[in-house]
């Protein structure tokens, strides 16, 4: 296998928890190939390296990273690659991030020779990974040039963890393997409560005695091969918990496979189903990852999608919440989302929607304009005006993706939250100081709720762009006009309703530049703020969060 990868060949690993594709992370040759082959896009590939100082070669490691990739959990750390490496940069296109591992398992530390190999999870692109030699076999035979098997069944499936260091300490990013399912406390005696998660990044969660479990990493349920590994997980929890859930709790969404599932699921076994609202779970799962009681918190809750209960997509929240209910007080400005899952995919549609709702014209002098042919242009102002197959969107995610093509850093996007991550990498580091130019702002308008409104955001930056500002200094202005905007209306929610914790939650907050801002800016105005140390922000931890409302009402 040894003289496989040296040769630039492509082998499939058997792992503990499932079948890992390796290459030479040095030979672009073969990362590119790996890439066609698995129909990964954009996406980042994991890294295992021998030894943290063949890591400090590739990449710069703090000693908070350090204790990170050392712990027993050997989780994927996200680290700010090195230039003029041999690394190749078709391990992760488009951001200055490499997500590195140390070996965990015998065989690893066998293999693993003078070079890094990119160990990815054995499957196509949105399937569950391969466990048994037969099914790699059949399922990896167009992806491996060969096969490294052993005779050790594998049981469980579990994908490798991620993780990254935010504010000095660990940021979930995928809680999975070596985290999985160590529960958390709940602090009270429960009834057994089964969560099914949102599509995305799912999880599931079984609540029983004092704890709630929670699975690893199950991937986005989009597909029957999904559904089928969360079905597999599912019955492996009942078995070792030795628990029936009482009740099912899924995402509101109607269109969910995972809503649909928990449906026949409460039918079939005769259980209550109880539909919560997405963004309420996210602030429900940080509140519970804290050992909160109910007492009220405001829940920032930014991310790409969720399904709102006025039927719009929101993203873009700012809750007063506890466990059993929630009150809107704020959100992002609604804004067109032109066909729906399109939008999400290219950029450059919510680019040009914020120029339009800004009242910009559709100048070529923008990336995010030439990026469209006239034809698309002439479609979409015409879909915009009718306002046909658009739905209302509030999403903070969005947002990003807008800027994002505007500067021209990203106009269409092969992995979710693509656009963000290259925007953050963009983005001058330092404090406000090191970057040149005046601050943005958000504007606050009218109340129950707030509009946090970007219009004069948009024209500052873009005036900057036609000024030939440094990209980094706009992306930074940008990240700051955001953290600004949630210290102003977290103030002014403070004052109406007494209310001073802070909870920064969603796919959003795994951005490290926006959630020390924030961190920062609402410390210095005396809030207690709460960040994910447990379960990710993003769409992985919010099982946790429909289980404890689902407990709650």
């Amino acid at each position: 296998a040894q003289e496989q990868l040296a040769s630039g060949k492509i082998v499939a690993i058997k792992g503990i928890g499932g079948f890992h594709l390796a290459c030479d992370a040095t030979n672009t040759e073969a990362v590119a190939e790996l890439r066609r082959r698995k129909n990964r896009g954009d996406k980042p590939f994991g890294l295992m390296a021998k030894n943290l100082e063949q890591i400090r070669q590739f990449a710069e490691v703090n000693s908070e990273e350090a204790d990170q990739l050392m712990q027993r959990q050997r989780p994927i750390t996200l680290l700010r690659r090195k230039e003029h490496t041999v690394l190749s940069p078709a391990v992760a296109p488009g951001t200055a991030l490499v997500g590195f591992m140390l070996p965990y398992s015998p065989l690893h530390h066998l293999l693993i020779a003078d070079f890094p190999l990119v160990m990815t999870s054995g499957n196509l692109s949105d399937e569950p990974i391969c466990r048994d030699n037969d099914e790699a076999k059949a399922r990896l035979g167009s992806l491996a040039d060969s096969f490294l098997f052993h005779n050790r069944d594998i049981h469980v499936v579990c994908d490798d963890s991620v993780v990254r260091i935010g504010d000095g300490t660990e940021l979930p990013i995928r809680r999975a393997r070596g985290y999985a399912p160590l529960p958390v406390q709940l602090g009270r005696e429960v009834e057994s409560i089964l969560a099914v998660g949102a599509e995305l990044k799912s999880t599931f969660c079984l609540t029983k005695g004092e704890y709630a479990y929670l699975s690893p990493h199950i991937g986005d349920m989009e597909n029957l091969e999904t559904l089928g590994a969360l079905e597999r997980g599912l019955a492996h929890f009942r078995s070792i918990f030795r628990c029936d859930p009482s009740r099912v709790v899924c995402d509101l969404h109607p269109g969910y496979l995972s809503t649909r599932w928990a449906q026949d699921f409460a039918k079939t076994n005769n259980v209550p189903l109880l539909q919560v609202q997405h963004h309420h779970a996210h602030v429900a799962s940080l509140m519970a990852e804290h050992g909160l009681s109910d007492d009220k918190v405001i829940g920032i809750s930014f991310d790409g999608t969720g399904y709102g209960t006025d039927g719009a997509i929101w993203g873009g929240e700012i809750f007063a919440a506890d466990y059993s209910s929630f009150q809107r007080v704020a959100h992002l400005k609604y804004v067109p989302l032109p066909g729906g899952d399109a939008a999400i995919k290219k950029p450059y549609r919510m680019a040009l929607v914020h120029l339009l709702m800004a009242g910009l014209d559709w100048s070529e002098d923008l990336p995010c304009v030439r990026a469209v042919d006239e034809r698309e242009r002439s479609v979409l102002s015409r879909q915009l005006d009718a306002r046909v197959n658009c739905v209302d969107t509030s999403s903070m995610g969005r947002l990003f993706d807008a800027v994002a093509s505007l500067l021209g850093i990203c106009h269409h996007s092969t992995y979710e939250g693509q656009a963000a991550v290259e925007l953050e990498m963009a983005a001058r580091p330092g404090g406000p100081e090191a970057v040149s130019g005046e601050a943005y702002r958000i504007d606050l308008v009218g109340a129950n709720p707030t509009l946090l409104d970007p219009t004069n955001l948009i024209h500052s930056l873009v005036a900057d762009f036609r000024s030939g500002s440094p990209i980094g200094d706009i992306s930074a202005r940008f990240h700051y006009a955001v953290a600004d905007g949630i210290v102003d209306v977290c103030s002014r929610i403070r004052e109406q309703l007494g209310i001073s914790v802070v909870a920064l939650t969603g796919g959003v907050f795994q951005n490290a530049l926006l959630l020390d801002l924030c961190k920062r800016g609402l410390e210095g105005k005396n809030f207690d703020v709460l960040t994910h140390r447990v379960v990710p922000p993003n769409d992985g931890g919010i099982s946790l969060g429909q289980a404890l409302i689902g407990l709650t009402r």
